[in-house]
Protein backbone atom coordinates (compact mmCIF):
# COMPACT_ATOMS: atom_id res chain seq x y z
CA UNK A 1 0.00 0.00 0.00
CA UNK A 2 1.48 3.45 -1.09
CA UNK A 3 0.37 7.05 0.28
CA UNK A 4 -0.82 8.60 -3.18
CA UNK A 5 -1.33 12.45 -3.73
CA UNK A 6 -3.96 13.15 -6.35
CA UNK A 7 -3.89 17.03 -8.48
CA UNK A 8 -7.05 16.61 -10.17
CA UNK A 9 -9.90 19.18 -10.99
CA UNK A 10 -11.87 17.30 -13.22
CA UNK A 11 -14.36 15.80 -10.81
CA UNK A 12 -15.24 12.37 -12.70
CA UNK A 13 -11.78 11.56 -13.64
CA UNK A 14 -10.97 12.07 -9.82
CA UNK A 15 -13.35 9.69 -8.40
CA UNK A 16 -12.65 7.56 -11.50
CA UNK A 17 -8.65 7.03 -10.10
CA UNK A 18 -10.21 7.39 -6.72
CA UNK A 19 -12.27 4.20 -6.73
CA UNK A 20 -9.34 2.26 -8.41
CA UNK A 21 -6.08 2.71 -6.02
CA UNK A 22 -8.31 2.83 -3.25
CA UNK A 23 -9.25 -0.32 -4.19
CA UNK A 24 -5.57 -1.87 -5.02
CA UNK A 25 -5.50 -0.49 -1.11
CA UNK A 26 -3.84 2.55 -1.31
CA UNK A 27 -4.26 5.77 0.24
CA UNK A 28 -5.13 8.59 -1.24
CA UNK A 29 -5.49 12.53 -1.10
CA UNK A 30 -7.00 14.10 -3.40
CA UNK A 31 -6.83 18.25 -4.26
CA UNK A 32 -7.90 20.02 -6.80
CA UNK A 33 -6.15 23.58 -6.79
CA UNK A 34 -2.53 23.59 -8.32
CA UNK A 35 -1.38 25.71 -5.27
CA UNK A 36 -2.88 23.83 -2.78
CA UNK A 37 -1.41 20.51 -4.39
CA UNK A 38 2.23 22.11 -3.94
CA UNK A 39 1.40 22.66 -0.19
CA UNK A 40 0.28 19.03 0.41
CA UNK A 41 3.37 18.20 -1.49
CA UNK A 42 6.18 20.33 -0.19
CA UNK A 43 5.42 19.73 3.16
CA UNK A 44 3.63 16.31 3.53
CA UNK A 45 5.08 12.90 2.93
CA UNK A 46 3.96 10.48 -0.39
CA UNK A 47 5.50 7.72 -1.98
CA UNK A 48 3.87 9.07 -5.05
CA UNK A 49 2.31 12.01 -6.91
CA UNK A 50 -0.11 12.46 -9.66
CA UNK A 51 -0.62 15.44 -11.04
CA UNK A 52 -2.91 16.63 -13.78
CA UNK A 53 -0.96 19.07 -16.45
CA UNK A 54 -4.21 21.89 -16.33
CA UNK A 55 -4.99 23.28 -13.11
CA UNK A 56 -6.62 26.53 -11.11
CA UNK A 57 -3.76 28.48 -9.57
CA UNK A 58 -0.95 26.51 -10.50
CA UNK A 59 -0.17 23.85 -13.37
CA UNK A 60 1.58 20.32 -12.88
CA UNK A 61 4.31 21.28 -14.70
CA UNK A 62 4.84 24.53 -11.88
CA UNK A 63 4.30 22.36 -8.96
CA UNK A 64 7.20 19.15 -10.49
CA UNK A 65 9.30 22.02 -11.07
CA UNK A 66 9.70 24.04 -7.87
CA UNK A 67 8.84 20.52 -5.96
CA UNK A 68 12.40 19.28 -7.63
CA UNK A 69 14.05 22.82 -6.95
CA UNK A 70 13.33 22.47 -3.20
CA UNK A 71 14.80 19.27 -3.09
CA UNK A 72 11.89 16.88 -3.52
CA UNK A 73 12.01 13.19 -4.99
CA UNK A 74 8.43 12.18 -4.52
CA UNK A 75 8.37 10.05 -7.70
CA UNK A 76 5.94 11.88 -9.96
CA UNK A 77 3.64 11.00 -12.64
CA UNK A 78 1.80 13.63 -14.82
CA UNK A 79 -1.35 13.38 -16.64
CA UNK A 80 -2.85 15.35 -19.65
CA UNK A 81 -4.55 15.91 -22.82
CA UNK A 82 -1.62 16.87 -24.70
CA UNK A 83 -0.19 14.25 -26.19
CA UNK A 84 2.76 16.01 -28.46
CA UNK A 85 6.26 14.56 -28.35
CA UNK A 86 7.41 18.11 -27.56
CA UNK A 87 5.19 18.34 -24.59
CA UNK A 88 5.27 15.27 -23.36
CA UNK A 89 9.61 16.28 -23.32
CA UNK A 90 8.50 19.37 -21.77
CA UNK A 91 6.76 16.99 -18.33
CA UNK A 92 9.43 15.11 -18.09
CA UNK A 93 12.27 18.04 -18.01
CA UNK A 94 9.83 19.38 -15.19
CA UNK A 95 11.38 16.29 -13.10
CA UNK A 96 8.03 14.32 -13.49
CA UNK A 97 9.28 10.41 -13.61
CA UNK A 98 6.07 9.61 -16.05
CA UNK A 99 3.54 10.72 -18.24
CA UNK A 100 0.31 9.49 -18.95
CA UNK A 101 -2.28 10.84 -22.09
CA UNK A 102 -5.80 11.42 -21.52
CA UNK A 103 -7.78 9.40 -21.90
CA UNK A 104 -6.34 6.37 -20.28
CA UNK A 105 -6.74 3.22 -18.63
CA UNK A 106 -7.14 3.22 -14.58
CA UNK A 107 -5.13 -0.41 -15.10
CA UNK A 108 -2.17 1.61 -17.05
CA UNK A 109 -1.99 4.08 -14.26
CA UNK A 110 -1.68 0.91 -11.89
CA UNK A 111 1.01 -0.56 -13.97
CA UNK A 112 2.53 2.90 -13.95
CA UNK A 113 2.41 3.26 -10.52
CA UNK A 114 3.12 -0.20 -9.29
CA UNK A 115 6.56 0.45 -12.03
CA UNK A 116 7.92 3.92 -9.93
CA UNK A 117 7.07 2.00 -6.69
CA UNK A 118 9.90 -0.60 -7.89
CA UNK A 119 12.58 1.99 -8.20
CA UNK A 120 15.11 2.32 -5.32
CA UNK A 121 14.30 5.88 -4.35
CA UNK A 122 16.84 8.77 -3.22
CA UNK A 123 16.62 9.58 -0.11
CA UNK A 124 17.43 13.08 1.10
CA UNK A 125 18.60 14.28 4.75
CA UNK A 126 16.04 15.82 6.71
CA UNK A 127 18.50 17.48 8.69
CA UNK A 128 20.95 19.76 7.38
CA UNK A 129 24.29 21.56 8.90
CA UNK A 130 25.97 24.19 8.02
CA UNK A 131 28.72 25.51 10.29
CA UNK A 132 26.37 26.17 13.57
CA UNK A 133 23.05 26.35 12.00
CA UNK A 134 21.04 23.42 12.01
CA UNK A 135 17.75 22.83 9.92
CA UNK A 136 14.78 20.14 10.15
CA UNK A 137 13.41 19.86 6.79
CA UNK A 138 10.55 17.50 8.51
CA UNK A 139 10.21 19.73 11.62
CA UNK A 140 10.64 22.85 9.57
CA UNK A 141 12.85 24.58 12.23
CA UNK A 142 16.10 26.45 12.01
CA UNK A 143 18.62 26.64 15.15
CA UNK A 144 22.01 28.54 15.65
CA UNK A 145 24.33 27.29 18.34
CA UNK A 146 20.76 25.11 19.69
CA UNK A 147 18.53 29.15 19.41
CA UNK A 148 15.82 28.64 17.45
CA UNK A 149 15.46 31.48 14.67
CA UNK A 150 11.94 32.15 13.31
CA UNK A 151 11.70 32.48 9.52
CA UNK A 152 8.81 32.87 6.69
CA UNK A 153 7.96 30.24 4.54
CA UNK A 154 10.05 31.73 1.21
CA UNK A 155 13.08 32.41 4.12
CA UNK A 156 13.12 28.79 5.03
CA UNK A 157 13.48 27.59 1.11
CA UNK A 158 15.82 29.87 0.13
CA UNK A 159 18.05 28.70 3.57
CA UNK A 160 17.57 25.32 2.68
CA UNK A 161 18.33 25.77 -0.73
CA UNK A 162 21.93 27.26 0.26
CA UNK A 163 22.60 24.41 2.80
CA UNK A 164 21.71 21.61 -0.09
CA UNK A 165 23.84 23.52 -2.23
CA UNK A 166 26.58 24.86 -0.04
CA UNK A 167 29.71 26.34 -1.59
CA UNK A 168 27.79 26.68 -4.73
CA UNK A 169 27.20 30.22 -6.59
CA UNK A 170 23.68 31.28 -7.65
CA UNK A 171 23.27 34.70 -9.61
CA UNK A 172 20.18 36.32 -8.39
CA UNK A 173 18.12 35.29 -11.79
CA UNK A 174 19.14 31.42 -10.79
CA UNK A 175 17.22 31.98 -7.75
CA UNK A 176 14.57 33.51 -8.92
CA UNK A 177 13.78 30.86 -11.46
CA UNK A 178 14.71 28.12 -8.68
CA UNK A 179 13.14 29.91 -5.52
CA UNK A 180 10.45 31.99 -6.83
CA UNK A 181 9.65 30.78 -11.21
CA UNK A 182 6.18 29.65 -9.96
CA UNK A 183 5.26 33.73 -9.22
CA UNK A 184 5.16 35.70 -12.05
CA UNK A 185 5.34 39.33 -10.10
CA UNK A 186 8.35 38.43 -8.21
CA UNK A 187 11.93 40.14 -9.51
CA UNK A 188 15.58 40.30 -8.50
CA UNK A 189 14.80 42.95 -5.98
CA UNK A 190 12.46 40.29 -4.42
CA UNK A 191 15.60 37.96 -4.09
CA UNK A 192 17.70 40.86 -2.84
CA UNK A 193 15.03 41.64 -0.16
CA UNK A 194 14.51 38.35 0.96
CA UNK A 195 18.35 37.39 1.17
CA UNK A 196 18.71 40.62 2.89
CA UNK A 197 16.21 39.73 5.72
CA UNK A 198 17.05 36.23 6.43
CA UNK A 199 20.86 37.77 6.78
CA UNK A 200 19.72 39.55 9.53
CA UNK A 201 18.16 36.70 11.27
CA UNK A 202 20.95 34.33 11.03
CA UNK A 203 24.10 36.17 11.08
CA UNK A 204 23.57 38.96 14.41
CA UNK A 205 26.68 41.05 14.80
CA UNK A 206 28.90 39.54 12.09
CA UNK A 207 30.61 41.68 9.61
CA UNK A 208 29.16 41.16 5.74
CA UNK A 209 31.88 39.70 4.91
CA UNK A 210 31.21 36.75 7.30
CA UNK A 211 28.05 36.48 6.68
CA UNK A 212 26.54 32.66 6.24
CA UNK A 213 25.29 33.58 2.87
CA UNK A 214 28.25 36.08 1.25
CA UNK A 215 27.80 38.28 -2.03
CA UNK A 216 30.57 36.98 -4.50
CA UNK A 217 30.99 40.29 -6.80
CA UNK A 218 29.09 40.03 -10.45
CA UNK A 219 28.52 36.05 -9.45
CA UNK A 220 26.16 36.38 -7.34
CA UNK A 221 25.73 34.47 -3.51
CA UNK A 222 26.75 31.10 -1.91
CA UNK A 223 26.97 29.33 1.47
CA UNK A 224 30.65 28.81 2.46
CA UNK A 225 30.81 25.80 4.30
CA UNK A 226 34.65 27.08 6.06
Amino acid sequence: MAKILLVEDDQGLAEMVLEWLVCERHSIEHIKDGQEGLNYLQYGKYDLAILDWTLPNRTGLDICKEHRANGGTTPVIMLTAKGAETDKELGLDSGADDYLTKPFSVKELSARIRALLRRPQLTLPNTLQVKDLQLDTVKHTLTKNGESIQLLPKEFTLIEFFMRHPDEIFSSEALLQRIWHSDSEATPDAVRTCLKRLRKKIDGNLAENMSYIQTVPKLGYKMPTV
